[in-house]
C-alpha cells in the first residue's frame, strides 16, 4: 500500500509519504519519507494494526513534532531525569 498526502507548509517539508507492512504480531510497521528540497529523511514507525490511513498520518506528525520539540530540550543529555527515547519511531537523514 502506497499513499502520498501532500501537507500544508507548516514546517519546512513538503510532503510525507509511507507504506505499510502487517507484521506477525498484527502491529504495521511504517517506513515513510519525507520530501525535502533542504533535508529529505526517511523512518519507520511501529503501530497497532488497526490504525487507518489518517491515524497513521497523525501519529508520525505527532512524533516529528515531538522529535523537534526535543531538539533543543538539555535535560536529554543527563542521567538526573528519566528520560526514554522512543523506540518505535526512528527517523534518518536522506
Amino acid at each position: 500500500m502506497f499513499i502520498k498526502i501532500t501537507l500544508v507548509k507548516m514546517r519546512d517539508f513538503n510532503s510525507i509519504s509511507f507504506t505499510t507492512k502487517k507484521l506477525v504480531s498484527g502491529n504495521l510497521q511504517v517506513k515513510f519519507h519525507i520530501q525535502n528540497s533542504s533535508r529529505p529523511s526517511y523512518g519507520y514507525l511501529l503501530v497497532n494494526g488497526y490504525f487507518s490511513d489518517e491515524e497513521i498520518m497523525e501519529e508520525i506528525k505527532l512524533r516529528l513534532n515531538l522529535r523537534e520539540q526535543s531538539k533543543m530540550d538539555l535535560l536529554k543529555f543527563t542521567f538526573k531525569n528519566e528520560w526514554k527515547d522512543d523506540h518505535q519511531f526512528y527517523l534518518y537523514s536522506a
